[in-house]
């Protein structure tokens, strides 16, 4: 029987804030792949090692975690005032699906990066020395998000002092604007798709929560941690090695989701991991981090713990630090009181892997709330380069 030999693709493995993935460009994919499809995600399936009933993805090129379980697309942008179009898929690790439906926040700032390394921002924009701005349209959700990469002779400066935890080395700091992140085009009419601040949020067969559920940066389900029986405290091991838990909170999660508007029917959750997010708060406490260091409670002004793709995250997800800034901006949120209740523009929350500052600015605009924009550092490297291979019959 003979068989089809593996292809070349080009392509780049970068790490983005505590993410990592495999970027492409557009052109670079084979045709059928270049456009949404069967095709596509059966392509970034096999790239990245799923469908596998093992969950390690051995045979490619994920790394068994929703951190590292991603594939970017970037191109030339087709939207005016923009450098570059950035789509992204989250791929299912142990299920045979690739999830479209919102953004990563940490591969943001990949893209980033990305853009300037592929080609893909116009040379007269790149600076010898300094900082270039490039203008992303998150083609997922429809959103603006500028760049603020550091630039030295003309190419990316990779290398630099800038910590953040949940990262093991320093690298160059990249500042991300995430510009009107509230996403109203799903579930209602502004960023509370309830209409509330906080709901009560009633469970089968678990109970009811007081809940914040909001749509910025990405749709979030908010729950006290002391609500749902946590500290606030907890990491990944505490959580991700009792299926139970898994499984309650999984259905926290729908059960936003269903009142978010964002799925019709519970069964809609199984093609749709990525979101909405569930995440748990609590007012500061001492703990201590993965990093084995200790975070104090005067070091942060609340804790968050979140969920991705079934599992709690290591650190936190970017999107997800977007909604936890805009939560905390807006009086009255399960988010904002858990950080003392008073107004504010910056928050610093302690997550597993340590703290994490973000900065967002929100206003009361006929009678409801919007968001114009948040901020956020984060850091990228590219791991490799060249081209990742496939079997020619895989797509």
């Amino acid at each position: 029987m003979s068989q089809l030999p593996q292809i070349k693709i080009p392509a780049t493995y970068m790490r983005g804030g505590t993410s990592k993935g495999v970027f492409f460009r557009l052109q670079d994919l084979p045709e059928r792949c270049q456009v949404p499809g069967a095709a596509r995600d059966a392509l970034f399936m096999r790239v990245i090692g799923s469908p596998d009933p093992y969950a390690a993805q051995i045979d490619g090129m994920g790394g068994a975690t929703s951190s590292t379980s991603k594939c970017v697309i970037v191109s030339k942008s087709s939207q005016p005032d923009h450098d570059v179009d950035y789509l992204y898929g989250q791929v299912s690790i142990d299920k045979a699906f690739v999830d479209w439906s919102g953004n990563c926040g940490n591969l943001s700032t990949g893209a980033g990066a990305f853009a300037i390394h592929a080609g893909l921002v116009d040379p007269s924009r790149i600076p010898e020395n300094g900082m270039c701005v490039v203008r992303i349209w998150q083609a997922n959700i429809q959103k603006t998000i500028i760049a603020h990469v550091p630039v030295a002779h003309s190419q990316v400066q990779e290398t630099g002092e800038f910590e953040l935890d949940g990262v093991t080395f320093p690298a160059a700091e990249i500042v991300l604007e995430f510009l009107d992140p509230s996403d109203d085009a799903e579930g209602g009419s502004s960023m509370f798709p309830t209409g509330n601040l906080v709901d009560d949020l009633h469970v089968p067969g678990v109970g009811t929560f007081k809940a914040t559920l909001i749509s910025a940066g990405i749709p979030t389900v908010f729950v006290n941690a002391e609500d749902i029986g946590y500290s606030g405290t907890e990491l990944r091991e505490q959580i991700n090695g009792d299926p139970e838990q898994l499984a309650r909170l999984e259905k926290i999660r729908v059960a936003g989701a269903l009142r978010m508007g964002l799925i019709k029917n519970a069964d809609e959750a199984l093609t749709r991991q990525h979101t909405p997010k569930i995440a748990f708060v609590s007012k500061p406490k001492d703990y201590q981090a993965s990093s084995g260091k200790t975070v104090q409670a005067n070091e942060v002004d609340l804790l968050v713990r979140a969920l991705s793709m079934g599992k709690l995250h290591h650190a936190m997800m970017g999107t997800c630090a977007v909604a936890i800034g805009t939560a905390a901006a807006i009086p009255g949120t399960l988010v904002n009181v858990a950080a003392g209740g008073s107004a504010r523009e910056t928050v610093s929350f302690g997550h597993p892997s340590g703290t994490l500052r973000v900065g967002a600015q929100a206003a009361l605009v006929n009678d409801q709330w919007t968001v114009t924009k948040a901020i956020m550092s984060r850091s990228a490297r590219i791991l490799m380069e060249g081209a990742v291979r496939v079997p020619g019959d895989c797509f």
